[in-house]
């Protein structure tokens, strides 16, 4: 097996002098070390493991590519041990510069050719901190948005609006009687677009202006966050349509409109808005034994290309998540990660809100809950907002 550039066990062996072993460990920290999971024996995980290494930079095989031309842009494989049952871990890092700080790039060397072939996984990635600079992440962060819904002290709730079909009318409606139930976040759900039941302009007129008339009699700062999802010119006019209409926030969904779109609206200075991503297509990612682990989607790259915060399937709702998976993308969105703010984790997809204070004890205050169908299914939906609203309340300060 290749054991190369392995700097703790290096530094633990004694095999180098202080000042060697720091230069080493500091070259390695400096990299992006990605952690891949390999659907094969040991016997043949090193090779493999190499052909990625030169497959995701110079697409040659090594004995194509000139030592110099290896050693500089190849990537480097660190270890690649052995997990039992036909698999092995590889640990690969790449020179940042690689990336160019552009993240349709960082896709394109992390899992671009590689992803058509099988049985390949990223499971970890350690980010060097000039390239998490590059990358900026969240323009809010949990703090941000906490600011903006005026909520310090419990979690934030969300509620969507559905079903697709209502008229902006309608929609303004059903926003404002949860905003008058205080509901924090009032959003698109993530199928709303420009249909001709609700286009886009209308729809985030009445909806913004619904919202802003609940506040004023209730004193409260509900949030209208639309979705602002679709090709990227288009997203960004409607970005900044939604920001001179009062909204301080949106819905994108992420893989959709593309990731690199994301980091462009979250840098941007045109409108200036917390975004919260939708997961949509990320199931195309989630197998066993190929594709990117869950908490490193949502979690890292969902939160390094500038989401304030990211909407994630719920154990035991309508999709296949497991209590460690959730935990881990938790996790992953609001644990220290140089100069990047942590993001708020939403768990979605069939909560009750009966068990709300369940889960905010597993998860604490520093998440959202996005509620949709336990709330349609009451005869009055903002009524079962507002006793959901008073349970949290009552949580927080009991």
């Amino acid at each position: 097996m290749e054991q190369t550039r392995r700097a703790p066990a290096l530094a633990e062996s004694g095999a180098l002098r202080r000042s060697e072993t720091h230069d080493h460990v500091t070259a390695i920290t400096m990299r992006l070390r990605v952690t891949y999971h390999l659907a094969c024996s040991s016997r043949v995980a090193a090779v493999r493991a190499r052909d990625i290494a030169f497959e995701q930079t110079v697409e040659l095989p090594a004995a194509s590519v000139s030592p110099d031309v290896g050693e500089r842009i190849a990537g480097h494989v660190e270890s690649v041990v052995s997990l039992g049952r036909g698999r092995s871990r590889a640990v690969i890092s790449f020179d940042p510069a690689t990336v160019c700080g552009d993240i349709p790039q960082l896709l394109n060397l992390l899992f671009g050719n590689i992803s058509l072939k099988s049985g390949i996984l990223i499971a970890d990635i350690e980010w060097p901190p000039d390239l998490l600079t590059a990358l900026g992440g969240p323009r809010f962060g949990i703090r941000g948005v906490r600011e903006l819904a005026g909520v310090h002290d419990r979690p934030l709730l969300c509620a969507a609006l559905k079903p697709l079909g209502l008229s902006p009318v309608q929609l303004a409606g059903v926003a404002r009687g949860f905003a008058r139930a205080g509901i924090d976040i009032i959003k698109d759900d993530h199928s709303l677009s420009d249909q001709p039941s609700a286009p886009f302009r209308e729809r985030v007129a009445r909806c913004q202006e619904a919202v802003a008339a609940a506040n004023r009699e209730t004193g409260g700062r509900a949030l209208y966050f639309p979705n602002v999802t679709s090709a990227p010119l288009e997203m960004s006019e409607r970005a900044v349509l939604a920001r001179r209409a009062g909204c301080r926030g949106v819905v994108v969904n992420a893989l959709p409109a593309g990731l690199g779109a994301v980091r462009a609206l979250a840098a941007g200075d045109d409108a200036g808005l917390a975004i919260m991503s939708h997961p949509s297509l990320a199931g195309a990612f989630f197998h066993p034994h190929h594709g990117i682990a869950p908490a490193v989607l949502l979690g890292d790259l969902f939160r390094l290309v500038g989401s304030d915060a990211v909407i994630y399937p719920n154990v035991g709702g309508r999709f296949t998540f497991s209590e460690s998976v959730c935990d881990a993308i938790n996790a992953r969105l609001r644990r220290p990660l140089g100069p990047v703010a942590p993001a708020f984790p939403v768990p979605a997809g069939g909560i009750d809100a009966a068990r709300v204070p369940h889960w905010i004890e597993r998860y604490g205050p520093d998440t959202i809950f996005l509620l949709g169908s336990s709330l349609y299914a009451e005869s009055d939906p903002a009524a079962a907002a507002q006793r959901l609203v008073g349970a949290v309340k009552a949580h927080a300060h009991g």
